[in-house]
């Protein structure tokens, strides 16, 4: 009995050391063609090339000999590289926790010639890579056929071809993911699948009438069938930043709420990963914290207040969180459909107090400027032709704000370039708080408001304002007729 229990004892620790063993990687290394130099285990990171961060070091003996060995548990695999100490020659294999296997190339030969063992995946990619080698030339070859095509029926031809390698790739991933299911190797293949829309004619949903935006909405649709949001591996391979930019920035219609649903929706699949949805997170934000589209600043608002203030970005110490928190309030007072905030301040001609407020008008546009700002001294006057031209017919009043310069500076300058039908204000004693509720950080800063003095546009300039009022124009027609047609 006594036995029985010590060899299973036996048993549970030899299968407890070989789970330990499955940590991390380890990586014998023979390099013909180098020795007595650095070489570096490198990784992407969302990207593709010249984005690659190193994730370990070893040195080549006299024999072209290197190991690499890293328990850590938390290892994440993907596609990696064997980077040499010239910084320009590698190549790429795949990695997994847990890895234990012995690479063998020729440096004259790469990326060709590399040989693995323990690692059939590894022999599958490399199969793949001298796929492409192939595919690659013959690609070179068609584009030289093409520029030396003569007629018609050659240029045809070619095309013909092309579609046909094309074709080929595309039937080599997917019976590769087909055959290997859940590997590496295959969901790379399937996250690098796009989608292909079915020939033919499309109708809607009464049978009579095209679908034109059928080919647009289809590939949307099913522009992410093929990606497993929840293996982190991927995001060690150059594909995912590439995909959610095409996502985001060329199908998806740029209007606040449309890229709110989305970045839900990206965020909730790859919710329960670690770096996809880090990723996921920092790269949404920052599209639209740099974006030039007006509104997105709304979208970086909803991501902070829904996101980073409910303690979904666990990487951030608590300094650069105080600093996304920060910056969606100053912002979100000010969004777009938000009632502009209050600006009372004396007039800086008849010194009396004005409000945005006082009054009535269609639009207003709200102008934070410098009289010594170089962009300033250029765009009011090309804004005061605009609003000659075109504005004031609209029903435009124009209330403006100097955020510094001294009473003279000030007055010389509306005098100078005829803005005196405006409202012209400023803060000399620096008692209001326009600055933070209107985020003026930098001159000149324009908003458009509606009769109701709700926010309709901001960041505006010169070229762009009158475009604006036309389409809020067009829409409130629009709106009112629909109104009209439903009480009728």
């Amino acid at each position: 009995m006594k036995r029985i229990l010590f060899i299973v004892m036996l048993f549970l620790i030899g299968m407890s050391l070989q789970a330990i063993g499955r940590d991390g990687y380890h990586i014998r290394l023979k390099i013909t063609g180098t020795k007595d130099s650095m070489v570096y285990l490198a990784h992407y990171y969302g990207k593709p090339l010249p984005t690659i961060y190193k994730k370990d070091s070893a040195r080549l003996d006299k024999n072209g000999v290197a190991e690499f060995n890293n328990p850590d548990p938390s290892f994440v695999g993907g596609i990696y590289m064997m980077l040499m100490s010239d910084r320009k020659t590698y190549f790429e294999f795949l990695a997994n926790n847990g890895d234990d296997m012995t690479i063998t190339a020729d440096l004259s030969k790469l990326p060709e010639g590399v040989k693995f063992k323990n690692s059939a995946e590894n022999e599958h990619f490399q199969e793949y890579v001298d796929f492409l080698q192939d595919y690659s030339q013959r690609q070179q070859q068609m584009k030289k056929d093409y520029g030396e095509a003569k007629t018609a029926a050659d240029t045809s031809a070619i095309r013909k071809r092309a579609a046909a390698s094309s074709k080929e790739l595309n039937n080599y991933r997917r019976e590769y993911a087909k055959s290997h299911p859940g590997t590496l190797l295959a969901n790379i293949f399937n996250a690098l699948e796009m989608p292909q829309v079915p020939e033919g004619e499309h109708l809607l949903a009464d049978g009579k009438t095209k679908d034109s935006a059928f080919a647009y909405n289809y590939y949307k649709d099913h522009f992410w069938d093929g990606f497993n949001f929840q293996d982190d591996r991927l995001i060690h391979a150059p594909v995912y930043d590439a995909k959610i930019t095409e996502y985001m920035n060329k199908l998806v219609l740029p209007w606040p709420d449309s890229v709110e649903k989305e970045s839900d929706m990206l965020l909730r699949k790859t919710r329960g990963t670690k770096d996809l949805f880090k990723y996921t997170l920092w790269w949404l934000t920052r599209n639209v914290e740099d974006s030039k589209i007006m509104g997105m600043d709304e979208v970086f608002v909803y991501l902070v207040e829904n996101y980073y203030m409910k303690g979904d970005a666990v990487w951030l110490s608590n300094d650069e969180l105080t600093k996304y928190m920060d910056r969606a309030q100053k912002i979100a007072p000010n969004v777009i459909g938000n009632l502009a905030p209050a600006v009372k301040l004396p007039n800086v001609m008849t010194k009396k107090d004005e409000s945005l407020y006082d009054g009535k008008s269609d639009y207003t546009l709200l102008i934070f400027y410098s009289p010594s700002c170089g962009h300033c001294q250029h765009e009011l006057p090309a804004l005061d032709s605009v609003y000659n031209a075109v504005l004031k017919k609209k029903g435009v009043k124009i209330f403006t704000v100097a955020t510094e310069g001294e009473e003279k500076a000030i007055t010389d300058f509306i005098t100078k370039n005829k803005l005196g039908e405006w409202t012209n204000t400023w803060d000399h004693e620096h008692v209001g708080d326009w600055r933070g509720k209107y985020d003026v950080y930098s001159t000149p800063t324009i908003y458009l408001l509606d009769e109701k003095k709700i926010i309709r546009g901001k960041r505006l300039d010169h070229t762009n304002i009158a475009g604006l009022v036309d389409m809020l124009e067009k829409k409130a027609k629009k709106d009112k007729a629909g109104t009209t047609k439903t009480k009728s």
